[in-house]
């Protein structure tokens, strides 16, 4: 029984001290939306006007197809496009390699080879690696070549 209470009595005191340690800081509201509104002003951000393609049905005589996706940076800070790849060796994006500004356009070009390729539905997708939040972002195209 003594050893009891003596396990809580030290246990008690051990608890105290640990909250004794603890400190809190308060942080005024104009110190929260200062570091909001910092935060937000510099972000890039990228809106595309579509994140899918179809191609439609088309022909294996004429297995090369191209589309364009057009973005624009929506944020406040310069837009940079770090890296653009696709699932597949058969479709091969091109996308802007400078900066765009806030508030400018720009396009990723997407060209799809089915040549030597089997026929029917296929859909493939195109991931973008940029400076926005999320970092990701992942457009499809897909199509039918008979």
């Amino acid at each position: 029984m003594t050893r009891k209470i003596l396990f809580f009595c030290l246990l008690f005191f051990a608890a105290h001290s640990l909250q004794a340690q603890v400190q809190t800081q308060k942080v005024s509201e104009s110190d929260v939306k200062a570091v909001a509104t910092t935060k937000a002003e510099k972000y890039a951000e990228i809106t595309f006007d579509t994140l899918s393609y179809n191609f439609g049905t088309f022909s294996k005589n004429e297995p090369i197809r191209t589309c364009s996706f057009a973005f624009k940076n929506t944020g406040t800070a310069p837009l940079v496009i770090e890296q653009v790849y696709a699932s597949c060796g058969c479709t091969v994006p091109e996308w802007p390699k400078q900066p765009i500004k806030p508030g400018e356009s720009a396009a990723i070009d997407v060209r799809y080879d089915g040549t030597d390729k089997a026929l029917g539905h296929f859909q493939k997708t195109i991931t973008v690696r940029a400076n926005v939040e999320g970092k990701l972002v992942r457009l499809t195209i897909e199509g039918v070549m008979e």
